[in-house]
């Protein structure tokens, strides 16, 4: 254990120099090769994937849910929106009008996921800068509503679609948040329904589908937190059962609490979580929050190496989460949350890659790719001192003196370590144009 804080603290302090060493950017091309049964992505082993949450709409898209997840208490205008960071909507084809205005005047705009065309600028972007895919999060709570699962099967159609025009891997995520146990059978029935509705399983018509152990990658996300959920462990040990079957038709992913291995801090404290676990092929404990930069060492330098350890021991595969930053002021109503975990020009989520590679993680989970609610967003959006005026709060811009891609740019050059097309290590890359 002394040898991995050893190497965490060597990791906290590197990332937080300034580095003058330059490095060419190599093509942000990575080959591709289908197996003998014709899937390109047989495993989640040496894949950096993000989370796609594909929530928002906006008026006149066509979803008919309004400004859905931009808005605040049924308003999306200055001093009502629920995201922090907005994002760049310079190359996208098609994009909405909004009441906010930038300082010259100028009408600022937004995107929908609902368009084709968008989600399939988003794949692009994957593809160019070496990404490998997502997880589309299919949210209970809105898909048991009529157009809650007109959106996201519209969404998943866009995201299919572009996944094998660019090659870039895909797997459904269910979000348990505001879920009860009532729900559990309609998942299994929502399930079924996308197998068929898309053919999931047909290696020919989706040969992009995610698999993991031989199987079709299915990820369901909120197992074993302890903040008052409405199920419980034994209603997803179920869930679990139903859906890898007799026959094992798919493979698991279960999003769990970051202190699961302990059962202490945000985890229920019941041994049944660790039965649960055992029984799925993946585990990504939900690490947003949980750390900042300046305890980074403490937290993770202890809890990695511990989580990987288990894991191999009960045969289990890990893949943890990183994330650029994290900001909900908008959401919150509470400009203190402003920026509340800092970016730091990339080096937070450079120091979390760095650490989970060298932990000796396979594959990496980051959160997320437009989650632009709460500042976690990779994609492309608007730099600090260009974002449009809100009322007396604000947005939260990317730093200035970074391209608005950079953080695209920079889980890529992670990914080509997880890779092994490049050799990096703790320091921070630099991008040379």
């Amino acid at each position: 254990m002394l040898k991995f804080l050893c190497l965490f603290s060597f990791l906290y302090i590197s990332c937080a120099v300034d580095e003058d060493k330059k490095t060419e950017i190599p093509k942000p091309v990575k080959e591709v090769a289908y197996d003998q049964t014709g899937i390109l992505f047989p495993s989640y082993k040496g894949l950096v994937m993000a989370g796609y949450q594909g929530w928002f709409t906006a008026e006149g898209d066509g979803a008919g849910r309004g400004w859905h997840h931009y808005q605040k208490d049924g308003k999306f205008e200055p001093g009502f929106a629920s995201i922090d960071f907005w994002p760049d909507v310079s190359d996208y084809s098609k994009t909405y009008p909004t009441a906010f205005k930038y300082a010259n005047g100028e009408t600022a705009k937004v995107y929908s996921p609902y368009d084709e065309e968008s989600v399939d600028l988003h794949f692009k972007w994957m593809q160019e800068h070496d990404i490998d895919g997502v997880y589309m999060q299919r949210f209970v709570s809105e898909v048991k509503g009529e157009s809650g699962k007109r959106h996201f099967n519209k969404v998943l159609a866009n995201a299919l679609k572009a996944s094998k025009k660019y090659n870039r891997a895909i797997s459904v995520m269910y979000d348990l948040s505001g879920s009860a146990s009532s729900d559990m059978d309609f998942i299994i029935k929502d399930w079924e329904e996308l197998q068929r509705t898309f053919s999931l399983y047909d290696n020919k018509e989706n040969p992009t589908y995610l698999r993991h152990n031989g199987r079709p990658l299915l990820a369901i996300w909120g197992v074993g937190f302890n903040d008052g959920r409405k199920y419980t462990i034994a209603d997803i040990q179920k869930l679990v059962d139903n859906i890898k079957g007799p026959t094992k038709k798919a493979s698991i992913l279960l999003g769990v609490p970051y202190y699961w291995r302990t059962l202490t801090n945000d985890t229920e404290n019941s041994p049944a979580l660790h039965t649960l676990i055992r029984t799925a092929d993946v585990i990504m404990p939900w690490a947003v929050g949980r750390y900042n930069a300046s305890n980074y060492t403490s937290v993770a330098g202890i809890t990695l190496p511990g989580d990987i350890t288990w894991c191999k021991a009960n045969k289990i595969d890990y893949a943890p989460l990183v994330f650029p930053g994290f900001s909900w002021g908008n959401l919150k109503n509470d400009k203190t949350l402003y920026n509340q975990i800092p970016r730091g020009k990339g080096d937070f989520l450079w120091q979390q890659i760095a650490g989970a590679k060298m932990s000796g993680a396979e594959a990496l989970y980051v959160a997320m790719f437009d989650e632009v609610d709460e500042g976690t967003a990779i994609f492309k959006t608007k730099k600090e001192g260009a974002t449009p005026l809100n009322a007396d709060g604000k947005f939260v811009g990317i730093e200035p003196d970074l391209d608005s891609d950079y953080y695209l740019w920079l889980t890529g050059e992670g990914a080509k370590w997880f890779h092994g097309t490049k050799e990096l290590g703790f320091q921070k890359p630099s991008r040379v144009k």
